[in-house]
């Protein structure tokens, strides 16, 4: 039995939708939900830009967005793509010819913004070179971009005038016999974003993408975005996401994905349960998990790891968590190794010794996984 069956509280019963392929990963169905993040390096820096895509997909990126704003950018973009570890999707404003090039550089999706991107002639040709070379597209609606004739219509940005724009043009590529796309109604207004996605999910089976978008900077951006996107994910609204921080695109997606695992949508790494620490604690928690993040970072295997200060939460969080560290007195701890207390430890050798028998349980996790496999195919 699951723990969500023990516990139905904490399921999320995630909105239907269809399943599109954005190069070898799906989104939407019953895919998990993906995390993207974008380069900001320039695209005609093939090296750099490579790199930072490189770096996103070693922080777990399932998709890296790169933008393709002139015709140099659309000829680099063909050798990035052919050196990604990941789907590319391309970033197109303005002049629908990227597109095209981007499409025929091998990008997995095209990004397109319908406010921007011209006519729907333009639009069309857009289409046939996605279908023309196996792209998806993303309809990417934003309220900082809406149509002239919405905005003459309603005033300003709002949530009808977002949907409309994106039901607008889902009629044109399903019109020209598209289906492989997916949508977006991004605003850096939370209630604005929230409000709008929640129309454009009732409206289309659609997969959606999801993002708060220009969010601001690590702190204030990741704040914002985790109130957005998360309270969206709550309700079962999203099937790829994108953290916009004015940060690291690293950055974007390891806050992607502590969005994700706090809600139990994804499950990658190391997850710390550590307290704030108080003048109980028994050794400096604060300074142990600043340490303990990154030097477990190399960790890809799920699995938890409590670090708590002293005895009054500690015994109780380490029962949970498969490895965990409560301090104590006299400058030592307990250490628990699968919700059990396992043996004493000195804070002065904690650090390290706590890193070996997370390595450790990765691996014995790994091994189980790899044993219940047969089993699962069967």
């Amino acid at each position: 039995m699951s723990l969500n069956q023990v516990r139905p509280w904490r399921n999320i019963y995630r909105r239907t939708s269809r399943q599109i392929m954005v190069g070898n990963v799906p989104v939407g169905g019953d895919a998990p939900i993906s995390v993207q993040t974008m380069t900001n390096t320039p695209t005609t820096d093939v090296f750099a830009t490579v790199a930072q895509v490189q770096a996103a997909a070693d922080a777990g990126a399932d998709i890296v967005r790169v933008s393709v704003p002139d015709e140099a950018s659309a000829r680099a973009l063909k050798e990035i793509v052919a050196e990604s570890p990941v789907p590319i999707v391309a970033d197109i404003h303005f002049h629908y010819r990227r597109g095209i090039e981007a499409a025929e550089a091998g990008a997995a999706c095209l990004r397109i913004n319908p406010g921007n991107i011209g006519s729907p002639e333009r639009v069309r040709e857009v289409i046939k070179a996605a279908k023309d070379h196996g792209c998806s597209i993303r309809i990417g609606v934003n309220a900082g971009s809406l149509e002239k004739h919405l905005l003459e219509k309603y005033g300003e940005p709002c949530p009808e005038a977002m949907v409309e724009s994106g039901l607008e043009h889902i009629r044109i590529l399903q019109d020209n016999d598209f289906h492989e796309f997916k949508i977006s109604v991004k605003a850096s207004d939370v209630f604005l974003a929230a409000a709008a996605y929640q129309g454009i999910a009732e409206a289309t089976d659609a997969p959606i993408h999801l993002g708060i978008t220009e969010a601001g900077g690590l702190m204030s951006g990741t704040i914002k975005s985790a109130i957005g996107l998360g309270n969206l994910l709550w309700m079962g609204i999203g099937d790829t996401i994108r953290v916009s921080l004015s940060a690291d695109p690293v950055e974007e997606v390891k806050v992607g994905y502590e969005i994700l695992k706090s809600l139990g949508l994804r499950h990658r790494g190391v997850n710390i349960i550590s307290c704030p620490s108080c003048a109980r604690q028994g050794f400096d928690v604060i300074k142990t998990v600043e340490i303990l993040e990154k030097r477990l970072e190399h960790i890809k295997t799920p699995m938890s790891l409590s670090i708590i200060g002293c005895v009054v939460n500690g015994p109780g969080e380490a029962l949970m968590t498969d490895v965990g560290f409560t301090g104590g007195g006299a400058g030592a701890g307990m250490v628990y190794l699968a919700g059990k207390a396992s043996h004493k430890m000195s804070n002065d050798q904690m650090i390290d010794h706590i890193v070996l028998e997370v390595e450790k349980r990765a691996i014995a996790l790994e091994a189980e996984r790899a044993a219940e496999a047969p089993e699962a195919a069967e």
